[in-house]
């Protein structure tokens, strides 16, 4: 698939990136990625954020929320890990992953270009 090749290349020239994945929330598989390294599996991270996808869907449904989750944060004392669940029906029940350097990224702006990255990928 090129253009997830593409879109995985653009997040690692988002500030302060150390890996993405594009993953499929339904199974825990990485469709693909790109960066990490002996420190950072980014399979092994895939597989363990789809339960936190999971578990934030679950109690939006147990709450009746009906928005949609734009993305979703957790920081470390390093690392920013970014989560954003493609909108696009093509992609429905897939999510673009970045693990950012906490010291090199700039939060706001790195939300702005997974947003941006998000939008123009199409499965």
């Amino acid at each position: 698939m090129p253009e997830m090749d593409v879109a995985l290349k653009d997040t690692m020239q988002i500030d302060g990136a150390l890996g993405a994945a594009l993953v499929d929330h339904t199974s825990g598989m990485a469709l693909g990625t790109v960066g990490g390294g002996k420190d950072l599996d980014l399979t092994v991270a895939a597989a363990g954020n789809t339960d936190v996808v999971r578990a934030k869907l679950r109690a939006m449904e147990m709450l009746n929320l009906m928005d949609k989750v734009e993305d979703i944060l957790i920081t470390l004392d390093t690392q920013h890990h970014l989560i954003r669940p493609l909108t696009s029906r093509s992609g429905k029940g897939l999510f673009l992953y970045l693990v950012l350097n906490k010291d090199r990224a700039n939060l706001a702006m790195a939300r702005h270009q997974l947003r941006r990255i998000e939008r123009r990928l199409d499965l």
